[in-house]
């Protein structure tokens, strides 16, 4: 049937409510064909619905394929009447799940049901979409709430949740911004692999990993998710490890006995779908990162057969390498570190956690009422270091939650105005614990005055059992517990509410004990460290975690060890190198013997013991470090000896820190013997800065410091306020830094005046903070370096920069490109530009600027004879026939603007002046053969000029 206007040319589909519902279907008949995937379920229901009769179904069964049946269908539909046609559009209306394909064209044609058409039942018998309701069932039950830290209080995720900073990595760990819903971790944006399967999202410890999934398997439950799954599984990577060694299971056995099983024996229809239709079905893998030995992805024993068996690690290894369900997408999640080859990655997620906007959410959410909000806001504002802390989702809960229950439970309960440490913050969580525990034999509702020496002291019994169970996780690296291992440390099933410990689903299958787990990894690192100091006569033997670091990884005995890779060499003798639940096992050692917990640890454990594994400890510290520092790699620059420290360079800073040791941080300033000091890509978070500035100030000497692509943000330049004083050099490039970070830093640089490289490029720069960018250019005479780009700074904040600019005399290389300074900005460069003394390199790449700016600046241009490189910009990539060329601080450019031939005549001038311009770059923008005329002609009175593209 075909339709057309007066002109001849084909009508529009027609919008249900303007037709008949016979016209919708017979004009779409062949979508329907096409796209709907099975009958049964459209007969069971016109049958039931008395729109079919059993010769009708019989006829349509008799029709051999599938396309044929369901155009049969549609002609006896066409044939019983309208009632018959509308019924048939609510079926695929109303299952969703079981035609899926169908929803937009519904969405299309603006189908609405009728009110007489609702009326009549539907039921659903197609397989697929029953198996998906019952997922959706399940998983939304399972992911409601979130376990809080004692068993008998729950809080339903979307009254807690909260967003993180959610960063998209390229597949070299460079920023390609960041997502702003979770819908986007599943789209296209930030792919760089699109053959792999897997997403992978990675982040410190607490960072809020596991509750991202929770959050994604909560929308897709509630068919709030944007994707076309209709099978989402969940999946721990802890379980593939709890197996026993022999087992074997097939990957019908992995999805349906140890995840949700179909009902009425529909498993083989269900997983035949699965099979053919791998891109409908999402997995999540969380903690891939606690999988014991070192998987290499690329080199595993191929199980390529959906129905063979085999090892359930192998399983898991073979689905994220697409050798099984090629084309499903593959949720996985790691801590910071955990290699992940990028042949199996298709897109990197980096949790960055809270930002001070999100941090302000949590709160808002955590506490109700406005005196405790602002109690709250009060004690965060007073402290950068507990701001920065609460950065990590899961400290920030701790210290919610702690705060919550102590200050109902205690008078005058406020949080320290001493410098928090992680330490501090787990302390809080144990006496919460410990409080909560000893509640019932006294009175609920009667505040009282907080002693914690007295509550850890009732409480060491059940504390020092947790602790022993913790200690023996960690010396096997275990993670999962049974009811044998909690005996045999004497905890009794009254300990085991006080919610140090949960309980979690069997993952064998085979009916075995309740297996627990502690609440989080990390709570399980600070109790295995208290078990150090409560239980280790031998004082040596506290050190354990430090010489892990240094003994030989043995080689898996299980079947699949072929898997796993098989390493002879020694872990490496540094001692701030291990997994890092040791790492947090050591650092809380570390806090624990701290001066400042003396008070309380000389209550539970003898004075003289703890005194000895402190000066052990410290003794320790003292000759790693000094050996860490030697042998850190240095070299000569031209601003003298500089020294590129390691990712493990911040374990030890937070070793330090934790210790509160004034003598190990003075050692250690002095061991840093270079006079700049590179942290970039260290995985630097705010938290860290106050350890970085407790070792810097005991450093007489001046320093230049870069700290680019990191993770300090606000916080942490509040916390480095007092280390600014002492930089010569200060790179916070690609660190979420916004105005008042700026402002911390005009204020501290001009007081001594002696910086002179700023490096803020890729940060969240506006107008308001180019005012002081632009009060440290005017007041630091010594400055030379200043890089501005990729902020957002307008016409507004380019005019404040540039007449800043053009009273210094000391600037040298100034990058402002992929800013908006546009031609009005242009304009007051071009004015900086005209005989400026010492202005050397100069970008304004990016910038919106048209040919009438150019032209200006082309002008002024032509009075300046210092300036060598004009539009830089740090480092460019670009095509040069088959390879990708990365520029150096040689090759600049005038690119990504907006220049017409009618500005080719006024460059041409520049060029033919001579004026000493050694690199001129005119990528990407829209001048023809015709404007480069001029430029070639004029290059022919040039002698300086080196490059020109």
């Amino acid at each position: 049937m075909a339709a057309h206007g007066g002109a001849g040319e084909p009508l529009a589909p027609p919008l249900f409510g303007h037709v008949a519902p016979s016209l919708i279907i017979n004009w779409h008949r062949e979508l329907l064909v096409s796209q709907t995937k099975g009958v049964q379920c459209l007969l069971d229901n016109l049958l039931q619905g008395g729109f079919f009769c059993v010769e009708d179904v019989e006829i349509v069964q008799r029709t051999p394929t599938k396309s044929d049946q369901m155009r049969k269908v549609l002609e006896l539909v066409l044939c019983k009447g309208e009632e018959a046609s509308e019924y048939f559009l609510y079926v695929l209306y109303y299952l969703r799940d079981a035609y899926m394909d169908l929803q937009p064209w519904l969405e299309e044609i603006q189908y609405l049901p009728s009110t007489s058409v609702v009326e009549i039942n539907v039921v659903n018998t197609d397989p697929i979409s029953k198996y998906c309701e019952k997922l959706r069932h399940e998983l939304g039950q399972d992911t409601r709430f979130i376990m809080s830290y004692a068993q008998r209080e729950e809080t339903q995720l979307d009254q807690l949740y909260t967003h993180t900073q959610m960063e998209v990595q390229n597949d070299l760990n460079e920023s390609l911004g960041f997502l702003e819903s979770l819908d986007q971790v599943l789209d296209d944006f930030g792919v760089f692999n699109p053959q792999a399967d897997v997403i992978y999202i990675t982040g410190d410890a607490g960072m809020g990993k596991s509750l991202l999934l929770q959050k994604l398997q909560n929308l897709w439950s509630k068919g709030e998710l944007q994707t076309n799954a209709i099978f989402f599984f969940t999946f721990r990577c802890r379980m593939f490890t709890a197996f026993r060694e022999t087992a074997e299971i097939s990957l019908r056995d992995l999805l349906f006995k140890h995840s949700c099983y179909p009902d009425d024996d529909l498993d083989d229809e269900v997983f035949n779908y699965i099979v053919r239709f791998p891109e409908r079905i999402i997995f999540t893998f969380d903690g891939y990162d606690e999988i014991k030995g070192d998987v290499d992805l690329m080199n595993v024993t191929e199980v390529v057969s959906t129905e063979d068996k085999a090892h359930p690690l192998l399983l898991l290894i073979n689905l994220l390498c697409g050798k099984l369900l090629r084309g499903s997408r593959k949720v996985l999640t790691a801590r910071t570190g955990t290699e992940v080859q990028n042949r199996v990655v298709r897109k990197k997620v980096l949790l960055r956690g809270f930002s001070p906007v999100h941090l302000q959410a949590y709160a808002a959410l955590h506490f109700k009422k406005p005196e405790h909000r602002h109690l709250v806001s009060v004690h965060l504002d007073a402290s950068p270091h507990l701001c920065g802390l609460c950065s990590t989702p899961l400290f920030c809960w701790i210290v919610f939650k702690s705060f919550k229950h102590l200050h109902a439970v205690h008078n005058n309960f406020t949080l320290s105005e001493k410098c928090f440490t992680i330490t501090d913050v787990f302390l809080l969580f144990s006496e919460v614990f410990l409080s909560r525990w000893a509640l019932p034999a006294k009175n609920p509702l009667k505040k009282s005055a907080r002693c914690t020496s007295e509550t850890f002291k009732t409480g060491l019994r059940p504390l020092g059992a947790h602790a022993k169970l913790a200690l023996r996780g960690m010396e096997r690296e275990c993670f999962l517990f049974n009811q044998e291992d909690v005996s045999a440390c004497d905890l009794t099933e009254e300990d085991l509410l006080m919610g140090f410990l949960r309980p979690v689903q069997h993952y064998d299958a085979c009916g075995s004990e309740a297996t627990f787990e502690f609440l989080h990894v990390t709570l399980q690192s600070f109790l295995a460290a208290f078990a150090l100091i409560l239980n280790c006569v031998d004082v040596r033997s506290i050190l354990k975690f430090f010489a892990e670091c240094k003994r030989k990884r043995e080689s898996s005995s299980f079947p699949w060890a072929m898997c796993v890779a098989k390493s002879s060499k020694q872990r490496g003798q540094d001692a701030f190198k291990s997994n890092e639940h040791l790492q947090y096992t050591n650092l809380f050692l570390c806090g624990l013997l701290a001066k400042d917990h003396e008070s309380l640890m000389d209550h539970l454990v003898p004075p003289d013991l703890l005194k000895k594994k402190r000066a052990l400890l410290k003794a320790y510290l003292s000759t790693s470090i000094r050996s860490h520092l030697r042998g850190l790699p240095t070299y000569n620059s031209n601003e003298g000896k500089r020294v590129h420290v390691l990712p493990n360079f911040i374990w030890m800073l937070r070793c330090i820190f934790e210790t509160g040791s004034n003598d190990v941080a003075r050692l250690t300033a002095k061991g840093i013997t270079a006079n700049f000091i590179k942290l970039g890509y260290c995985n630097v978070y705010s938290g860290d800065c106050t350890a970085l500035n407790f070792v810097l100030q005991h450093r007489q000497k001046l320093l230049g410091v870069d700290m680019d692509n990191n993770n300090i943000n606000d916080y942490g330049v509040e916390q480095l306020r007092p280390s600014f004083s002492k930089m010569t050099v200060v790179r916070l490039c690609v660190n979420q830094i916004s105005d008042s970070s700026v402002k911390v830093l005009a204020e501290e640089l001009c007081k001594q005046k002696i910086v002179k490289v700023l490096g803020l490029y890729s940060n969240l720069i506006t107008d308001a903070g180019a005012k002081f960018v632009a009060q440290i250019v005017e007041e630091c005479p010594r400055l030379q370096i200043l890089k501005l780009g990729k902020n957002k700074f307008t016409s507004v904040g380019g005019t404040c920069l540039a007449n800043a600019i053009k009273k210094s005399k000391s600037v040298f290389d100034v990058g402002m490109w992929g800013n908006t300074v546009g031609d009005e900005g242009a304009k007051v460069f071009a004015d900086a530009l005209r005989n400026h003394p010492s202005l050397n390199s100069l970008s304004l790449s990016a910038n919106g600027i048209t040919s009438a700016g150019a032209k200006i600046l082309a002008e002024a241009l032509l009075e300046n004879t210092v300036l060598r490189i004009f539009w830089y910009d740090p480092e460019i990539k670009f095509k040069h026939g088959q390879n990708t060329v990365v520029t150096g601080p040689r090759n600049k450019q005038l690119v990504e603007n907006k220049l017409t031939d009618d500005v080719a005549p006024h460059l041409a001038k520049l060029v033919e002046a001579n004026t000493g311009l050694s690199d001129l770059w005119l990528v990407s923008n829209q001048l023809t053969a015709m404007g480069l005329r001029p430029l070639y002609e004029a290059l022919a009175h040039n002698t300086a000029l080196k490059d020109i593209w």
